[in-house]
């Protein structure tokens, strides 16, 4: 008998469960707290849990695959480490395209004469001397590195150089842009490698606490992580790769959906503490986008599935939005610890600082907010900052730690960093309140609820009348903003409306009327026209008004709270390498590989020399991930004119796929 175990490692919760190989059952499944401080504590607990449920061995397993959103939630909150970016060969508008300035922030940036053009010629020399006395000058600042330049895509030498000269000086992790992408736009490129930098140091901490477990209980066998794609691939490479890992939990949660469920049509929606993931079910598939992955507001170079991701979940920050004299509840994007849960770590402090704030006859402006500070490396902090981070030094309310405006932006700037998390009144609090949930602190729940309910509206009224009346509120608010992201999604994946933004069309007031049934001079109607398949622990505690309202079917899976865990451990290896060929001159193909331009004088021998490295690339990419019996698909895209009569080469992209199920140990 063979045993796979699956691993999910979220914003609140890590997952576990135990797959029989030879049943394709679920034997055993458990839930433990993510505990930031030590991710180890809660994977353990997850995975020691799961075993004992199924009475399985530790011995027995013959693989484990992980999945996670940790990644997914950082760029959504914009968090992450500190990084530097080396631009080569780009100029100042470069840099304020695709969103790079914005991702890049106040981190350092090296920028450097150097770079190729379109062919794949050297435009300048890369300036070695320039890169070596900046990188020496800020390499202890930062925890990685990312190396973009001018068309690398075409030719890789000044990425590849420059690299090497980073991990000579500081020993750094370095993130090279054509490494992650074959395609051009070099914005996109510097985009995708900065991000991917700064998730290396939480990706790491994370597939090392999950091996340090392993360890510790003798499971000696191959480990996966799931990749957005929903492929699979090993640990050794995603901590080069992070990014890959980007939508990792909502990919594997569709491949669970799909197995749990058998259904082929369907919109499944994943809610966890951070975010919601949305994609469509087609024909028994999710699509690729073709654009690349979008979390947050950043659209990346990464392969993934066609997955609109929300900055809203059961952890979601509560807020008041002014609305003239009125004031709406909103959820998110960023999230908070529940009140209920730090209750239920840190009682005496919490309830401490809940009744003081009750007893006070003005509500105060952090009344029932809590920080606590997360290790981490606190290199190249402005001095508020660091001076900020000094006094956080436990869990404790924030207002023993704000003394004037000044801290706040400050606190901001920490909390994107990692180095800080903020409690306050979530939806998970409110699902306490109203006796949806049992799992923490309900008495902190209620007042915190009660100290939010105090705070006024823009006509001075309250926001609420009693702490139930709040934790309706804000469970409604979560269910209508739970619609919008479905009608969102919808509406992207609609042929009908491929021209159009669908963000708009969700919040649109006839939609709205036809969702509410409108019956007057003119009649609408509206609903989804497929299944939802509602994902994630407290998807049976607010999915069905979700369906109710969206006129549809919902789908509520037994194991559906571990979803992730499950998709985890049914997918398979896959790795996918392209390369470009160019026409700079009649009869002349240049072929754009990983280890520079190679030049042919005959198309079809630029095709085949293309399609042997690639072959060659994928086989290895697809074994070092860990998979056995692999299978080549080659695939060409050719790009064409027609000059009076005869066709005329201009480009080509030739894509390799290897793919296989990954290696597991033998009984």
């Amino acid at each position: 008998m063979r045993y796979f175990l699956g691993v999910d490692t979220g914003g609140t919760y890590t997952d576990a469960v135990i797959l029989d190989e030879g049943t394709s059952r679920v034997i055993g499944w458990a839930k433990a707290l993510t505990t930031r401080s030590d991710l180890a504590v809660g994977i353990g607990g997850a995975i020691d849990a799961a075993l004992s449920q199924a009475g399985v061995a530790a011995s027995d397993i013959a693989l484990v695959s992980l999945s996670t959103t940790l990644a997914t939630n950082a760029l959504v909150e914009g968090q992450g480490g500190r990084v530097a970016l080396v631009f080569i060969g780009f100029t100042d508008s470069d840099f304020e395209r695709a969103g790079l300035a914005e991702a890049v922030g106040n981190d350092p940036v090296i920028r450097l004469v150097g770079g190729h053009g379109h062919s794949g010629d050297e435009l300048a020399p890369l300036d070695v001397a320039e890169l070596e006395r900046q990188v020496s000058r800020i390499g202890s600042e930062v925890e990685a590195f990312a190396v973009a330049a001018h068309f690398a895509t075409r030719n890789t030498a000044h990425e590849r150089m420059a690299r090497d000269v980073i991990r000579r000086i500081t020993g750094r992790p370095v993130t090279c842009s054509h490494e992650l992408s074959a395609q051009l736009n070099g914005p996109r490129r510097a985009l995708t490698a900065v991000l991917n930098a700064r998730l290396v140091g939480m990706i790491d901490r994370l597939v090392s606490a999950c091996e340090r477990h392993l360890e510790d209980i003798s499971v000696h066998v191959p480990m996966m992580v799931v990749r957005g794609d929903g492929a699979l691939i090993s640990a050794e490479i995603v901590r080069e790769r992070p990014i890959e890992t980007i939508l990792s939990g909502p990919a594997a949660s569709i491949v669970g959906a799909r197995w749990l469920s058998g259904e082929r049509n369907a919109l499944v929606s994943d809610i966890g503490g951070t975010t919601t993931d949305v994609a469509l079910l087609r024909d028994g598939l999710p699509e690729i986008d073709p654009q690349g992955a979008r979390v947050g507001r950043y659209r990346t170079m990464v392969e993934a599935v066609a997955m609109r991701t929300f900055g809203l979940g059961g952890d979601s920050e509560v807020r008041l939005v002014p609305q003239g004299l009125r004031t709406e509840v909103r959820l998110g994007p960023r999230r908070r610890v529940p009140v209920s849960l730090l209750a239920s770590q840190h009682p005496a402090m919490v309830h401490a600082a809940l009744d003081r704030a009750l007893s006070a006859e003005v509500a105060g402006e952090f009344d029932g907010v809590f920080v606590m500070p997360v290790p981490g490396l606190a290199t190249g902090l402005p001095s508020r900052d660091a001076g900020l981070l000094e006094r956080i030094s436990r869990a404790m309310p924030l207002s023993e730690v704000v003394r004037t405006r000044l801290d706040l932006p400050a606190l901001d700037r920490l909390v994107a960093r990692g180095l800080v998390v903020v409690s306050g009144v979530t939806p998970s609090d409110a699902s306490h309140a109203l006796g949806l949930l049992d799992s923490w602190d309900a008495s902190a729940a209620e007042k915190g609820l009660r100290l939010f309910a105090r705070k006024r509206e823009a006509s001075g009224e309250r926001i609420a009348t009693d702490a139930v009346a709040m934790a309706q509120l804000i469970v409604d608010r979560l269910t209508e903003q739970t619609v919008e992201c479905l009608l969102e999604t919808a509406f992207a994946e609609d042929a009908a409306f491929a021209d159009e933004d669908p963000a708009p069309l969700a919040r649109h007031r006839i939609v709205r009327a036809g969702l509410d049934g409108h019956r007057g001079v003119l009649e609408f109607t509206a609903r989804l026209g497929v299944p939802l398949i509602g994902l994630g622990a407290s998807a049976p505690n607010y999915y069905r008004a979700v369906g109710k309202r969206l006129g549809c079917p919902v789908v509520l899976p037994e194991h559906a709270g571990v979803a992730n865990a499950i998709g985890a451990v049914v997918g398979q290896v896959s790795q996918r390498v392209s390369a470009e060929i160019t026409s700079p001159g009649e009869g002349r193909f240049v072929a754009h590989l990983s280890d520079g331009p190679q030049s042919f004088g005959d198309r079809d021998e630029a095709f085949a020399a293309v399609e042997a490295a690639l072959s060659d690339e994928a086989m290895g990419r697809a074994r070092a991930a860990g998979a056995e019996h692999v299978r080549l698909i080659a695939e060409r895209n050719l790009s064409e004119v027609e000059i009076e009569g005869k066709q005329v080469f201009i480009n080509a992209t030739v894509t390799v796929v290897a793919s296989g199920r990954p290696r597991v140990a033998h009984a």
